[in-house]
């Protein structure tokens, strides 16, 4: 059977199975949701919601927002190496680009003084403490799952390191489009401009395109039906906020270019 040469037999848990069904299907009614106009609130949609007055909702600035955002998950990351010593190399691996991923995000943040992010607004409050839980969650529950697959067999076709290659590429893809991002302002400037510059002449969000690479280079490294439950949630949320990102750039450029595609090059 294919399921069997591509994933660990699902563990024991209702847990686990439960919330890799809630987490594609929220995911993907949150993409959803996003090429419709109901926006999280953060960068450049921060005031799109019309329901909701932005100035009355408790805010934070987007680098605060965005550390507050991925400390949890990156601590879950790290505490996976005391709480689940001498698992298997697989394991190994999968704690080790979790943790790396949202160190590199702390990393971004924490520089922004050098330029590897500027971030021109702030987001709420609300919308900070949705994501941050959602973050620790996926992280420590793709690592719990992994933990639960420790005597299961084996799947017939290994993917972990095709999985550390795909990781890898989407990790340097998008560390280096939001260093371009980071350049396209000047000292003290705020307003946006139209991305140039690497993948930004093909698609609009190439860093969500390799931000999708690194989900996956989870998920084949891990090869868990959660696992790969997040990856395919986290494309069709990011895939949406892509399509709502470049519709944003249309309303608000007049010559942003009509063959730029959302986040696939040539494709959508």
């Amino acid at each position: 059977m294919f399921l069997s040469c591509v994933f660990f037999p699902p563990p024991p848990s209702f847990f686990v199975t439960a919330m890799s069904v809630v987490t594609v299907v929220s995911m993907a009614n949150g993409g959803y949701s996003e090429t419709k106009g109901k926006h999280v609130q953060y960068s450049k949609f921060f005031h799109s919601n019309s329901e909701k007055s932005a100035a009355k909702q408790a805010k934070v600035s987007s680098r605060n927002g965005m550390l507050v955002l991925y400390t949890p998950a990156f601590l879950a990351g790290l505490s996976s190496f005391w709480l689940f010593p001498d698992e298997g190399f697989r394991f190994l691996l999968l704690k080790s680009a979790l943790t790396f991923h949202f160190f590199k995000r702390i990393f971004e943040c924490l520089l922004q003084v050098l330029f590897i992010h500027k971030y021109s607004g702030s987001m709420t409050l609300e919308s900070a403490i949705v994501i941050t839980v959602s973050y620790f969650i996926s992280t420590a529950t793709m690592i719990f799952s992994q933990h639960l697959s420790q005597g299961l067999p084996e799947p017939s076709i290994d993917f972990k390191y095709f999985g550390v290659i795909v990781f890898l590429l989407g990790i340097i893809g998008n560390f280096y489009h939001h260093l371009l991002l980071s350049e396209m302002r000047k000292d003290g400037e705020k307003q946006y401009k139209i991305p140039n510059g690497g993948l930004f002449d093909k698609v609009v969000c190439p860093h969500y395109l390799f931000e999708i690479l690194v989900f996956w280079g989870f998920a084949f490294i891990s090869q868990t039906l959660y696992a790969f439950s997040i990856a395919l949630g986290t494309s069709f949320y990011l895939i949406g906020r892509s399509f709502a990102t470049r519709n944003w750039y249309q309303s608000k450029f007049e010559n942003f270019p009509k063959d730029v595609k959302a986040v696939f090059p040539y494709l959508l």
